[in-house]
């Protein structure tokens, strides 16, 4: 016999009504390499046909094809983010992202790292508003066991942990002073120090920032470095609240309902 091909086909039984059916062909040969018939088998797949038109009406119904990389919506308001975001991804241009509490921040900045050549590398998140500030120092750049009390063993950090790939620290605003520091000899010098050891750590990360904070005002208030503040927002991209794209609304309501309730 020869290779088996399979093919879709759409037939009409005897009740003069489409059946959607997979087709597998193999033609029959003698020794002599001469075609003597032909074997054809049909496996009915309408069931399986029928279910996917549902899964497919069902996302129309919803919107659901509507979006970007997760993010749901259709508004102009929303789109234009889209367009930044595969503008920006394929650079390495730090990206601060701006919005309000809710709109979606760290979506976008999962976006921005999966359509980026670093797509395959780690994406880590750190919420700097979580941690203290000795918790968030040894949270970003690790520590050496007895660093300090508590630390019973070598810990590597979050920027280690996203070599080749995004590092997004979401409430960028609320870093103190004193990591700020750091932070800024990482976008210059790209290598980090674990608390506790001097030797430095080269590291290459790509980062994404996100803030529902007025950084001119806190840099006005002494409380974040303006060298900081122009080496993180290289790329700034602001999030439209729900206001500025009202005609998203019953489209994400669909989207919730689906992911919580129709699943």
């Amino acid at each position: 016999t020869s290779a088996v091909r399979e093919k879709q086909c759409l037939i009409t039984n005897k009740e003069h009504r489409a059946v959607h059916v997979m087709k597998n062909a193999s033609v029959l040969k003698d020794d002599d390499d001469r075609i003597i018939g032909a074997v054809e088998m049909f496996t009915d797949q309408s069931e399986l046909v029928h279910k996917q038109m549902e899964v497919d009406s069902l996302r129309k119904s919803c919107h659901l094809e509507e979006g970007f990389q997760g993010i749901i919506g259709r508004s102009n308001a929303i789109r234009r983010v889209f367009d930044l975001v595969e503008s920006v991804a394929p650079t390495a241009a730090p990206v601060m992202i701006l919005g309000q509490s809710g709109t979606g921040k760290e979506l976008v900045a999962r976006a921005i790292h999966d359509v980026s050549p670093r797509r395959e590398q780690p994406f880590i998140k750190v919420n700097c508003a979580a941690l203290n500030d000795n918790l968030l120092e040894s949270e970003l750049f690790g520590h050496e066991k007895g660093a300090f009390t508590g630390a019973e063993r070598i810990r590597i950090g979050r920027f280690e942990a996203a070599h080749g790939g995004t590092i997004f620290l979401d409430e960028i605003g609320d870093i103190p002073l004193s990591t700020q520091v750091k932070l800024l000899r990482v976008l210059e010098e790209r290598e980090i120090e674990r608390v506790g050891n001097h030797q430095p750590i080269q590291v290459d990360v790509r980062i994404v920032t996100a803030t529902n904070k007025n950084l001119d005002e806190l840099i006005r208030e002494g409380s974040f470095r303006e060298d900081l503040y122009f080496r993180i927002s290289v790329f700034p991209l602001s999030i439209p609240g729900l206001k500025e794209r009202r005609e998203d609304i019953p489209i994400l309501v669909e989207g919730f309902l689906q992911q919580n309730v129709l699943k």
